[in-house]
């Protein structure tokens, strides 16, 4: 047998290298890595803002490649180089192990409460025939959701509901109905009586789960557990689950209230893609296949659905008393949703963890990059110059650049390396308590409203967008980014104001 010659080897690696990413994308890292030692040689900090600079544009392209491969690959070599070491990294890790427990247990957790979330989202749809009213309900149950649960999670029940009510209404109007296993994700041609009909639903889906999204966002600035980032603000702040619903509440609730009335606005006046009604014949066909459901609902399936709701309410308990850690919470979760609900084969309990590991894995890496800032002192002098301004204006300051990276890159990562800044502050005596709650309440208010502008920034953004709903409803990044808009116009003012006169 003939060994394959080099060159063939060589360009089978090429060629693997990063996957689907485009030839430019995979050009880019290369030299990001050639780059990169040869700037430490000369300026190790100048090699570490370019490695910073590098990271916040594999994040930024996230649709081209998931950050973890090239971000990760950037991040060994600046180990390698000695940027960091393998100890800083394992101790910004062992800092933020809070946060791993709770996207390795409490995602997982939620999992085994899905077909009550389902449940809830479909009885909305069906019952409520406002529009306007719909819409609230829909983005303010998506807020409540994700204040309590993972906005990820609540974003996956959406999107399952949304995929259920298309795929119903599709085989009907398709000719598919005799064929329950018909596949929805591919385009059949319909009857032209019913492409009509189609387009209006898909627009009234796409208004619905944008609102949907968007309320994960709204609800997930409130609470500890709204969002990963949340947890760490709130740990370094040394807050439990009613501190820190009680220190977000200045900016936390007028952004809510601003939130829905936008929600209103756009759905009455019609704007940005908005305020389109679901089709009668739609609705017909959506009404019976509820009813058909619900006759075939078995005691089996309400008994769970009793467990979930029992497990719901603990949930909600066990946050609000902090009678422990939050990844905790979400292993005893776990244990009692599946002891109950007849899941004990170790196969189904493991799909449970399959969504959030790669954004652990991704978080980990976060915290390499957050330990290359702390060794080579890059936020070091920012940090001073902020805190040199009037102290009146810092929190509106750290606000707007929290604001502006958090719509670019990823949210976890920018509240990740200001609170580890500015908690350094408060250890050094440059700034009191007082100053660092104010601070804090910036950065994490910050880090989550505006980051609502791209998908790049709402972690809950991109899922929608790379879900297998997103081409059925033709929701693009484009698309997204113009229903987004009024929402990151008015919410991002709102928090702007209450950061300045409020804190």
């Amino acid at each position: 047998m003939n060994a394959n010659p080099p060159s063939t080897i060589a360009a089978a690696l090429a060629a693997n290298f990063l996957g689907s990413a485009p030839r430019w994308y995979k050009r880019t890292i290369v030299a990001f890595l050639i780059l990169n030692p040869l700037l430490f040689v000369v300026s190790p900090y100048l090699a570490g803002w370019a490695l910073v600079l590098e990271f916040i544009f594999t994040l930024a392209m996230s649709l081209r490649c998931y950050p973890l491969q090239p971000g990760g690959l950037l991040t060994l070599e600046a180990v390698a180089i000695g940027m960091a070491s393998p100890a800083a990294v394992y101790d910004e890790t062992l800092a933020g192990i809070d946060v791993v427990l709770l996207l390795v247990f409490m995602v997982a957790a939620i999992y085994f409460m899905k077909q009550l979330l389902l449940f809830t989202f479909t009885t909305v749809l069906v019952k409520v025939r406002s529009k306007v009213w719909l819409s609230l309900l829909f983005s303010g149950l998506a807020a409540f959701l994700s204040a309590f649960l993972d906005a990820l999670t609540v974003t996956a029940v959406v999107i399952t509901a949304a995929v259920g009510f298309y795929g119903v209404y599709h085989k009907v109007a398709s000719g598919k109905h005799s064929h329950p296993d018909h596949d929805v994700t591919q385009d059949d041609e319909v009857e032209h009586s019913h492409r009509e009909d189609l387009d209006q639903f898909r627009a009234f889906l796409r208004s619905l789960v944008m609102h949907a999204a968007v309320g994960t966002a709204l609800g997930g600035v409130t609470t500890l557990v709204g969002e990963p980032q949340n947890l760490l603000i709130g740990n370094t702040a040394g807050w439990d689950f009613a501190e820190f619903f009680r220190h977000m509440l200045p900016v936390s609730l007028p952004a809510l209230i601003v939130g829905l009335a936008t929600c209103a606005a756009v759905e009455k006046l019609k704007w940005f893609g908005y305020g389109t009604e679901i089709p009668h014949a739609v609705r017909t066909v959506l009404e019976a296949y509820a009813r058909t459901e619900d006759s075939k609902r078995t005691p089996h399936d309400r008994a769970v659905l009793a467990v979930q709701a029992v497990a719901a309410i603990l949930l909600v308990a066990a946050l609000a008393l902090h009678v422990a850690a939050v990844g905790l919470v979400g292993l005893a979760l776990i244990v009692i949703t599946t002891a109950f609900t007849g899941v004990t084969e170790e196969h189904r309990i493991g799909r449970a963890f399959l969504d959030a590991l790669p954004f652990t894995a991704l978080l980990v890496v976060f915290f390499a990059i957050v330990a290359v800032i702390h060794e080579q002192r890059l936020i070091g002098p920012v940090i001073t110059a902020v805190l040199a301004l009037p102290r009146d204006v810092q929190p509106a300051m750290f606000y707007l650049a929290n604001g502006v990276l958090s719509s670019i890159s990823d949210n976890v990562f920018v509240a990740t390396v200001y609170i580890s800044e500015v908690a350094a502050a408060l250890e050094a005596g440059k700034i009191d308590r007082a100053h660092f709650d104010a601070l804090a309440i910036a950065i994490n208010t910050g880090t989550n409203l505006p980051s609502i502008a791209t998908p790049n920034g709402q972690a809950a953004f991109l899922f929608l967008l790379t879900s297998a709903l997103a081409p059925l409803i033709r929701l693009s990044y484009v698309r997204m980014l113009k229903m987004a808009l009024p929402y990151t116009i008015t919410v991002t003012v709102t928090g702007f104001l209450a950061v300045t006169f409020l804190l």
